[in-house]
């Protein structure tokens, strides 16, 4: 079995680490992202609810830009909700920020009773370019 093609953001491998696992795998072109969540740069939740998605949206950004990657070669989102009905509408303008033009990335929206202290979660597959 050849080893993992690994992606680390710089400045968060401890983070990872820790939690014993990476940030994104690269299998041929495409990128599987790991569950981004809005953690400070110590690991702890960002307390604010839309503070947090937002935190998380830039830790995925950072993700891809360390694989040469963006928003824009994104193929398919999957997000975790600890309250989805409450939490929508804050997910939601994020994603219209991150996602402002057609055609737009496959979703599937998951609503979850855990999420490690956070509140939200977004995990994606990427396309890479050539």
């Amino acid at each position: 079995m050849a080893k993992r093609d690994v992606i680390f953001p710089s400045g968060r491998q401890a983070l990872y680490e820790q939690n014993t696992y990476s940030a994104a795998v690269r299998s041929g072109d495409f990128l599987f992202v790991s569950g981004q969540v809005g953690s400070r740069e110590d690991g702890s939740p960002e307390p604010d609810f839309a503070d947090q998605v937002q935190l998380a949206f830039d830790n995925l950004q950072r993700v891809l830009e360390a694989a040469g990657a963006s928003f824009d070669d994104i193929v398919d989102v999957t997000s975790f909700h600890t309250d989805p009905e409450v939490q929508f509408p804050t997910w939601l303008e994020a994603k219209a920020r991150a996602f402002p033009e057609k055609p737009y990335p496959n979703w599937t929206a998951v609503g979850v009773t855990w999420l490690a202290g956070f509140d939200f979660e977004i995990k994606v597959i990427a396309k890479l370019p050539k």
